[in-house]
């Protein structure tokens, strides 16, 4: 390469319009006029043939310019003949470069085209959308907020917010709130005080949380949704949400619906009203961090990994606090609530008998199975069957272990007092189990390598479970999710993967490849197919995200629908049918991530090698989504759907190009990235012992793999 030069010698600052240009663009030579270099005025061309901008020589003399050949052609076309040919080449590149040379009809056409194909009222899926509420403002009056409480049995004082600010009338939440630093959470985090954090649904209702307060939104069969409760602002940003909207077994009166929110160790309770407003009901406290909140029944729960779980009783207002073993996991049905602990064993609490054991301060915790090999229960799903006789329901148990195991057990209710019986063991995971799900047609689990999935169809006699033929592997997959090094993606609790639904039908998992990611993908729990994917209508990256299962109303003919509820950076909530969506489900692409589409979400945000964990054992909170970036390489092509015959259209376009496998590339963009920062500090987790994972060998991966 030559030295630079102000203008570069055969390139004089006025030449005849004919005179051919030679240019060197990123290796790849190209030729071509002075005149259709630079018919735009103040772009790059011009300015560089102009002499405004030095230039650099190859040994050829070709001027040398150190960007992407492959989407220079398009835009060099375009510069020829005035008409837009991408060639393959991907929009928002083609943007990037043209904003770059300062092509401005170039981007205008551009920005055009996404314009058309990004529409701000969504798509035929969008359902819904609300706007950041209003910032709460200082309550002259403290009443309201005043009710019964007890922590221990005795008076527990009323929180005093002494950090509101003054009344800022209607205006917007982002408004307001970003001019102000909210205060740094208990991990020592910064916090983006605008953004939602959590959102839960239950029946019509919707709770969404921000960092320091929380809002509820009930949804009337003509109105829409209709905002009828905003909690003072809190101290410290809130890091759980729990919501009830009906309680079955009689009317509770001011206690019917209740939302509850959860900082470190400490828990505020409402109660809401039905047509508006909300009274607080208490704070009551743990005594250590809090890493799972939520109600059965009337009961609100809190547990925390340490084996400390806490529960608050809506009839007689009464909170206890108990010790059992650490807990890893937990999963209720009807009045059962039952506790995966790390020392193998489930116990159970049945939370109609907890007012009977009030002044014994004993919850009445009880064991119901220890594990053969006594391996840490990670995961766990209660499917209660159909009522098939006057003596109860089949109690059928799926859970999974600190060691990868599977195992199904199942308890007849007349022989309950001989506890649950082993029906099935599955040893196909080598990392610890995050996630399983019994359905009553499919047993799902996932593990701990970057949400490897593996399902099995369960076959039903009577409605009870069979051996005949048994449970059939089905499908196995991979739902790629990675997680921000500095916090700043959103909270983890508020980006599960599920699956989300009811267990008598067809469940889907939610798939956010990227901390930052406008984008979600929904998928089938049972195979990984894809139903839809959704992209936020304002280009706010989704922060939070939840399913919700809302009551049909009561005209002739209407059925429940299932939506899926996204909240954005800039506070906004959106709403998307996906009752639709599984209607429609055959005209859906079939898979997950094609390779175009996953790296465009990759090229979102900057990737940090991570080391991989296999020894330690997932958080007790089944919200935890467990990624890494090993998913790249790891061998996915297992996808018991996805193999469709010759290589994709991508594949053959990465070989073309000579930019080698897409596992290469995935790597080469882990070996160029910035140093390892420290992640977040996750809830403290037992130690399983399981030793280093196995280096799976490179294969090409699957397109329904990611």
């Amino acid at each position: 390469m030559a030295a630079v030069a102000p203008v570069a010698e055969g390139v004089p600052g006025r030449g005849p319009p004919g005179e051919v240009i030679h240019l060197n663009v990123g290796g790849k030579r190209f030729s071509t006029s002075r005149q259709t270099l630079t018919w735009i005025p103040d772009s790059f061309f011009s300015s560089l043939l102009s002499g405004r901008i030095s230039t650099l020589k190859d040994e050829t003399g070709a001027i040398f310019i150190d960007r992407d050949p492959t989407v220079f052609a398009p835009i060099l076309n375009f510069l020829r003949t005035k008409e837009l040919d991408p060639r393959g080449v991907h929009g928002s590149s083609l943007l990037h470069e043209a904003q770059f040379y300062g092509l401005t009809p170039l981007v205008r056409r551009l920005q055009l085209r996404e314009e058309l194909d990004r529409s701000s009222c969504g798509n035929v899926l969008f359902n819904g959308y609300l706007p950041p509420p209003v910032f709460p403002v200082k309550r002259r009056t403290r009443h309201s907020m005043v009710g019964p409480q007890q922590a221990g049995g005795r008076p527990a004082p009323v929180r005093r917010s002494n950090t509101m600010p003054p009344n800022l009338g209607n205006a917007g939440l982002l408004g307001r709130m970003l001019d102000e630093k909210a205060p740094p959470s208990p991990s020592g985090l910064p916090e983006e005080p605008g953004m939602v954090r959590l959102v839960c649904g239950h029946h019509n209702w919707i709770a969404v949380a921000y960092t320091q307060f929380l809002v509820c939104y009930r949804l009337k069969e003509a109105s829409g949704w209709q905002l009828v409760f905003s909690s003072p602002r809190l101290d410290w940003p809130i890091e759980r949400l729990a919501l009830t909207a009906r309680v079955l077994g009689g009317a509770l009166g001011e206690h019917d619906k209740m939302v509850a929110a959860a900082t470190g160790s400490e828990i505020l309770l409402w109660a809401l009203q039905a047509e508006g407003g909300g009274s607080e009901i208490g704070v009551f406290h743990l005594g250590v961090p809090v890493e799972a909140l939520f109600f059965v029944g009337n009961q609100l729960i809190a547990t925390s990994h340490t084996g400390r779980i806490g529960v608050w009783n809506a009839v007689t207002k009464h909170w206890q606090v108990q010790e059992v073993q650490p807990i890893t996991s937990y999963d209720a049905a009807g009045s059962f609530l039952l506790l995966g602990c790390n020392n193998g064993s489930i116990y159970y609490v049945d939370v109609q008998k907890f007012p009977l054991r009030m002044k014994d301060n004993d919850l009445l915790v009880s064991e119901l199975y220890r594990d053969p090999a006594e391996d840490g229960v990670t995961a766990l799903s209660v499917y209660l069957t159909p009522k098939t006789s006057d003596s109860g329901n089949w109690i059928e148990i799926a859970y999974g272990t600190s060691s990868g195991g599977v195992r199904v057990i199942v308890q007849h209710p007349e022989t309950v007092g001989s506890g649950p019986q082993l029906f099935q063991t599955f040893t196909v995971h080598r990392s610890p189990v995050t996630k399983i799900m019994l359905s009553e047609k499919h047993l799902i689990s996932v593990c701990a390598d970057n949400n490897h999935v593996r399902t099995w169809s369960v076959t039903r006699f009577r409605g009870m479970i069979s051996t005949q033929p048994g449970s059939t592997p089905l499908a196995s997959f991979k739902i790629l999710a990675l997680e921000s090094a500095d916090g700043h993606g959103g909270c983890s609790a508020g980006n599960d993967i599920g699956p989300y639904g009811e267990r008598d039908d067809q469940q889907v998992f939610i798939q956010k490849v990227v901390p930052s990611a406008s984008q979600l993908f929904v998928r089938l729990s049972s195979t990984g197919q894809r139903v839809c994917s959704v992209r936020s209508v304002d280009g706010s990256p989704t922060t939070a995200f939840t399913v919700l299962e809302c009551e049909g109303s009561r005209r002739l003919g209407s059925r429940p629908r299932r939506y899926l509820l996204t909240g954005q950076a800039n506070g906004s909530l959106a709403m998307w049918d996906l009752t639709t969506a599984m209607d429609g489900l055959g005209q859906a692409p079939a898979g997950g991530l094609t390779e175009e589409e996953l790296m465009e979400q990759l090229e979102q945000c900057e990737l940090t090698p991570l080391a991989s964990s296999r020894g330690s054992l997932p958080s007790p909170s089944p919200r935890t989504s467990l990624t890494s970036l090993h998913s790249a390489s790891s061998n996915t092509s297992l996808s018991g759907h996805g193999h469709r015959g010759s290589p994709s259209t991508p594949q053959a376009e990465a070989r073309r190009r000579g930019g080698g496998s897409f596992v290469e590339r995935c790597q080469e963009l882990v070996r160029s990235g910035p140093e390892p920062r420290r992640p977040p500090t996750p809830a403290p987790r037992p130690s399983a012992g399981l030793g280093a994972p196995l280096t799976p060998p490179k294969v090409k991966l699957n397109e329904t793999s990611f």
